[in-house]
């Protein structure tokens, strides 16, 4: 049993999503459409509220349905799969994954589906840089127990951009886990969202900013 385990988030934690989501609807507009670019992302959050996290493949298919006979719409699935997700790393991600392994094991512990997530892992460099140690779920927060499992600790440091995430984390594991919130992209930046949650134990306005803060505090936590 490890004395601390760091787990991050992934999108818009290490990897700048909203980014990328703007690129693609740039790339949907110059080659598709503004028609097609709001039906896609209709379909999209349409697919989100069902299941519960962000399927860029499963919108494309049900995108395709209703064009079956548009061939163009099958490069749309090209785009994302070759998408340079390793241009939008948070600056110094990286540096904060080294510098927190320092200490403890890195885990990566996200959302998301059983394809297009795993790709913009590998494709970020974060599958290499936490050495497989990847954990991807449909709802992480229920998956507690199997994290436990994986990677037993005395203490867990949860980094992730979404205050829902950091409290269902505290309200479980309660003082054995340390919340830590990077306030980048549009969830942790909603007011809304902000007044309604329980504050995270630490908050950063950059995820750079943790390396200005000694990994040691995280350890022999009670």
């Amino acid at each position: 049993m490890d004395d601390v385990v760091f787990l991050f988030d992934v999108d818009n934690t290490l990897l700048d999503n909203d980014r990328v989501q703007r690129d693609l609807s740039d790339h949907l507009t110059e080659h598709y459409g503004q028609a097609a670019r709001d039906r896609y992302w209709a379909l999209f959050e349409d697919l989100r509220g069902t299941l519960g996290y962000a399927d860029y493949l499963g919108a494309l298919q049900r995108y395709r349905l209703e064009d079956l006979h548009n061939p163009k719409i099958l490069r749309i699935a090209n785009w994302l799969a070759d998408y340079p997700f390793v241009d939008r790393l948070y600056p110094h991600a990286l540096d904060v994954v080294r510098h927190l392994g320092a200490r403890g094991p890195t885990v990566i512990l996200s959302d998301g589906d059983a394809a297009f997530q795993p790709r913009k892992v590998e494709r970020s460099g974060l599958w290499g840089a936490f050495s497989d140690n990847v954990l991807i779920y449909v709802h992480k927060e229920q998956a507690l127990e199997d994290v436990e499992r994986l990677y037993p600790a005395r203490h867990y440091v949860m980094i992730d951009d979404k205050l829902r995430i950091l409290e269902a984390l505290k309200q479980q594991w309660g003082d054995r886990v340390t919340t830590v919130f990077p306030r980048q992209g549009h969830y942790a930046l909603d007011p809304e969202e902000s007044r309604k949650r329980r504050p995270a134990d630490l908050s950063v306005d950059a995820i750079g900013d943790l390396l200005r803060i000694d990994a040691a505090r995280f350890g022999n936590r009670p």
